[in-house]
Parts: C-alpha cells; sequence; structure tokens
C-alpha cells in the first residue's frame, strides 16, 4: 500500500494546499485517485511529487462537495465510482454558499465512465468502495451545517469512503466522515468481514472536543488501531485530542505513506 497527499488544508515543504482532499493510493496491483481537491492543485502538486496521474486506473469520489470533487474539470476519461446521491444541489446553511459539485452529472458523463452505487463495490479482492455507509451510533451523524435546494437538511448520506485489506488487517480511507469514523469502520469490518482495524486516514469531521470526538478516540483505542491520521476537515481541538492519545504527526501535502 501506497498513499501519496496530493491536496489537503497544510502544506507540505515544496507542496501547496487548498481547503480539500486528494490522496493517489496504489494497493493490489491498482492505481486509484481518491478525491480531487476543489481545483487543479491536486496535479500541480503531484507532478512537484513526480506522481503520475496520466496512468490512473480509477477515480473513487468520496462524496459530492466541491472540495473533493471540483477538481474533476482538470481530467478526462476512466472510471469514476461514487454514491448516486452525489450529484444533488447542495448548500452551506451559512451564508447559502453552493458546496456542490460543479457541473452536474450530465457534464461528468461525458468525461467519465461513472459507476454510481450505494451499494459496497469491490474495485479489487483487496481494495473496496464502501458505498452508503449506515448510521447507527447515537453520537454520529446527529447534526448538520449542510441543506439542500428546498431547504431540507443534508446529512450527506452519499459519504463514503474506500477499504484496503492488508495482511494486518483494513486500512480504511476516509474523505470528510461525515457518516461518523465509527459507524464508517464498523460498516468496512461488515462488508469486508476482517475485524482487524490496522488503520485510518483522512478526513474525520470533527470539530470540538465533544462526546463524539471522545467516543471515537475511545472506540479506535479498544480496537487497537495502530495508524491515526484524521486531518482535512478535523479542526484544532479534535485533533490536539488525537494527537494526546496517538502522537500521530500532522498530515501534510507531498506526505507519503507506505506500508
Amino acid at each position: 500500500m501506497k498513499i501519496s497527499v496530493l491536496t489537503d488544508n497544510a502544506p507540505g515543504t515544496f507542496t501547496a494546499a487548498e481547503h480539500g482532499l486528494s490522496y493517489m493510493i496504489e494497493h493490489d496491483g491498482k492505481r486509484v485517485l481518491f478525491d480531487t481537491g476543489q481545483s487543479d492543485l491536486f496535479l500541480k502538486n503531484a507532478a512537484i511529487m513526480g506522481v503520475d496521474t496520466a496512468n490512473i486506473d480509477t477515480i473513487v469520489l468520496s462524496h459530492g462537495h466541491y472540495d473533493h470533487g471540483n477538481g474533476l474539470r482538470y481530467i478526462n476519461g476512466g472510471t469514476l465510482i461514487c454514491h448516486p446521491g452525489c450529484f444533488v444541489k447542495r448548500y452551506s446553511r451559512r451564508g447559502d454558499k453552493y458546496i456542490g459539485l460543479y457541473g452536474g452529472r450530465n457534464e461528468l458523463e461525458g468525461k467519465f465512465d461513472i459507476i454510481s452505487t450505494a451499494e459496497p463495490y469491490p474495485i479489487t479482492k483487496n481494495m473496496v468502495f464502501l458505498g452508503e455507509i449506515p448510521r447507527v451510533t447515537g453520537y454520529e451523524s446527529q447534526t448538520t451545517s449542510f441543506s439542500f435546494e428546498d431547504g431540507k437538511p443534508d446529512y450527506v448520506a452519499d459519504d463514503s469512503a474506500l477499504a484496503l485489506i492488508l495482511k494486518q488487517g483494513l486500512f480504511i480511507v476516509t474523505g470528510c466522515g461525515h457518516a461518523g469514523v465509527v459507524n464508517t469502520l464498523e460498516h468496512a469490518v461488515k462488508v469486508t468481514g476482517e475485524e482487524r482495524i490496522y488503520g485510518i486516514m483522512g478526513g474525520f469531521h470533527l470539530k470540538e472536543n465533544n462526546r463524539q470526538t471522545k467516543e471515537t478516540i475511545k472506540y479506535l483505542e479498544e480496537k487497537g488501531v495502530k495508524y491515526v491520521y484524521p486531518s482535512h476537515c478535523t479542526a484544532l481541538p479534535a485533533l490536539c485530542a488525537f494527537y494526546s492519545v496517538f502522537g500521530m504527526k500532522q498530515v501534510k501535502t507531498g506526505d507519503v505513506l507506505e506500508e
């Protein structure tokens, strides 16, 4: 497994940052582009890092927010895997800012072969798109700051993740974690049948050191998760709480994780 951070909120020594996320994941003989950030920055950083973006086997979109999918404007061709709910019009309740994808499904269908599924989708034997993640805990996905075009609350049902099966157990890659980290991991275990959780990396969408953050940390400790890398949409109070327990380093653009 090799994960190259092409876009994240924190800049690297030679690579720039934006509010967004994009990883190049190499695992099980495949090269998967997981999210594309909000601009062409992922391509610029990839060039600096020496990461080939011309030969991608599959593109995975974690959910339909601009900071994860608007970079799709700058690439063409290939297979795009996502939840069917990615293409809805959605807004921030703070000022009614549009935060959905640029263009729409019709435009993307002209560029990519789209596989949209709410069900888990195996990319390879050891790499699975998790599809729609059930919201089962009593402390995750309870509130939202997003809304649909008609004003109804948007809990980002299309939020998904990627499960990588390693010899040591599962390594989960999240985009924003709107479904909740615990919900996501429990679903990954159910889908793959692998109960050992080796690591998790990506956006956790935790903003405070509140009950959800504390319960998430407790769960990860109980499961004996070795690698915990919250990034992107995880705010400082939550990051500090994770650091106090796991002592992880901050994820920055230009980072490469290999296992």
